[in-house]
């Protein structure tokens, strides 16, 4: 099913169109936010999402926040080497070892701010980013919930993977899966599968599928969506990652949209959310207490169009963190 006929089949059912009303007694959220770029862009060959936080802030992040009534603080950029310094040492995970290190960095940033009772937002940057800040908040709490929104699976190892790209891997690592760096990092994360559930996936190999099911990840398709319709997925992911009011921690990859609607990401996947249906996940997650920290991973500025990608990531953010219509 399409995703106009998705829209309009939606759309006719006047129970769910009664339920999306505002919902009374729904307020803004005023938990201070802490902001961390991380421009990271070893973990894939295509060039650009180092760019990425800045064109997020130049989108105008923190004035949308303020505006709300969110107190904002922005730390910059965790530093990141280059890939032009040296040539990637292992083909089968291209600089795991300079990402875990940096990632590193990055979990003593988010935990630090989580430590402070603020809101982690981590803006990239590749998504193998997520592994710093999945351990970073893994360590303010005894357990810790997890959404990832992804096109992809992120599920490969350095042996199932066709590339080699450590962005690809993020996932993987977080469950033990994948070169002994990565694993030495996320033995951190206190994240189990009963706890994750990924979002929107389309595209995935074949090694990372046998993998996942493995694993025993709660993977929500496109097909699904299509099938029982955004909503009833969102209910049931949101209840898997915030069980019994676990904190969770919200890995969004935009490239979870549709390319039509977002086409300024790494690897674009025809087939993925509406805007509108992003921010209807946003909203549900936002009416839901526990969430400690949140990635937007995977913005291009190059392959972007007159920063649309990155004011989309703005607006997803300001709706996650509380901001309503009404």
């Amino acid at each position: 099913m399409d995703t106009t006929a998705r829209l309009k089949r939606r759309a006719g059912s006047p129970a769910l169109a009664a339920h999306l009303l505002p919902l009374p007694g729904t307020q803004v959220s005023a938990k201070p936010v802490t902001v961390i770029g991380m421009p990271l862009d070893l973990g894939a060959d295509r060039r650009g999402v180092d760019m990425g936080p800045s064109a997020i802030r130049y989108a105008g992040l923190k004035h949308e926040l303020e505006r709300i009534g969110i107190a904002v603080e922005d730390l910059g950029n965790v530093n990141i080497p280059s890939p032009e310094s040296h040539p990637p040492r292992n083909a089968r995970a291209k600089y795991a070892e300079e990402i875990v290190r940096a990632c590193r960095r990055l979990a003593r940033m988010v935990s630090q701010a989580i430590e402070r009772d603020r809101v982690a937002v981590v803006l990239g940057g590749d998504h193998s980013l997520a592994m710093g800040s999945i351990v970073g908040a893994s360590r303010c709490h005894d357990k810790l919930g997890l959404l990832w929104f992804d096109a992809h699976a992120d599920f490969n190892t350095p042996r199932t993977s066709p590339s080699g790209n450590v962005h690809g891997m993020p996932l993987a690592a977080v469950f033990q899966y994948g070169s002994p760096a990565m694993r030495a990092l996320c033995k951190g994360s206190n994240v189990d599968a009963k706890r994750c559930a990924l979002v929107g996936v389309r595209d995935t190999d074949e090694g990372e599928r046998l993998l996942l099911k493995k694993a025993g990840l709660k993977v929500f398709t496109m097909e699904a969506i299509d099938r029982y319709g955004l909503q009833t997925v969102m209910r049931q992911a949101i209840e898997t990652a915030s069980h019994g009011g676990t904190p969770f921690h919200v890995s969004f990859d935009v490239d979870v949209l549709d390319p039509g609607a977002a086409p300024g990401v790494g690897t674009p996947a025809i087939g993925g959310l509406t805007y509108r249906e992003s921010l209807l996940a946003m909203e549900m997650i936002s009416e839901t207490a526990g969430l400690t920290s949140v990635d937007m991973v995977e913005v291009n500025p190059i392959l972007d169009h007159q920063n649309i990608t990155a004011k989309i990531v703005v607006n997803l953010l300001a709706t996650l963190l509380g901001r309503r219509v009404l």
